[in-house]
């Protein structure tokens, strides 16, 4: 080991620590934090800045812990009876620890502007359903007046749902969706998928509102085109038998 402090081979044997941490961080995060399967085509896009973030925790996490690690442990005073070597601030190494960080938050920023555009990008032909959650259930509304208390679409369609809440704060999330948008009182958001994957999923409220918050489930079907049309037909003659019943 390099007895002096200004020995350059403290760097060397510094940076290769680092690297092998960060690679090692780096595939455990990624490892022990798997993602549930994409089903619309914005995942890719969310899935993509989150693996990236978790890269940079792992470098983050590799620069504290190995610097202060090996500082502690090379650095120790042990049996010494001398004073330590006495150095001034680097000038060099001031800089580039301000400016690193300065130049990588401005890069994220801008991925992070461009993710956002994609994600919320609206395609001229999109299935508009209308989305009301109230504590503690969800209602949906098709174009032609249809509603449901689960959420059924075709696959390979552009959705737009737009939402509103009818008493407090929740948000619609389903997690092979990703995105999570908030439902407010009052006000109408909105959020854009793009459906690629058949199945049955769940929706669920991801803001705590109040007593059986964690009961509000619902189920998700993505469907082909025709079974979603059939579907539709069926939930129009049955209200409308309902309708006229009443």
């Amino acid at each position: 080991m390099p007895k002096s402090s200004t020995d350059k081979r403290h760097f060397i044997i510094v940076g290769v620590l680092v690297v092998a941490t960060t690679v090692v961080m780096g595939l455990l995060l990624n490892g022990v934090l798997p993602l549930p399967e994409a089903g619309v085509t914005q995942a890719s896009t969310v899935d993509w800045l989150f693996r990236l973030h978790m890269w940079l925790i792992a470098i983050l996490f590799a620069l504290v812990v190995v610097l202060m690690v090996y500082s502690f442990y090379i650095f120790r005073r042990g049996k010494r009876t001398d004073d330590g070597e006495h150095f001034e601030g680097n000038t060099t190494l001031e800089i580039a620890w301000t400016v690193i960080p300065l130049v990588v938050v401005v890069i994220f920023t801008f991925i992070g502007i461009q993710t956002l555009n994609e994600i919320t990008a609206s395609p001229a032909d999109q299935l508009v359903v209308k989305v009301d959650g109230r504590q503690w259930s969800w209602l949906f509304e098709y174009p032609d007046g249809t509603q449901s208390d689960e959420l059924v679409v075709p696959v390979n369609t552009n959705l737009r749902m737009e939402m509103t809440a009818s008493d407090v704060i929740h948000s619609f999330w389903v997690p092979e969706w990703r995105i999570k948008q908030d439902l407010v009182p009052g006000l109408t958001t909105h959020v854009n998928f793009t459906t690629d994957l058949e199945g049955e999923f769940e929706l669920m409220c991801n803001q705590a509102c109040g007593r059986s918050h964690t009961d509000m489930v619902t189920p998700v079907r993505v469907v082909s085109e025709q079974e979603f049309t059939a579907w539709l037909h069926q939930q129009m003659v049955a209200q409308g038998r309902q309708t006229a019943s009443k």
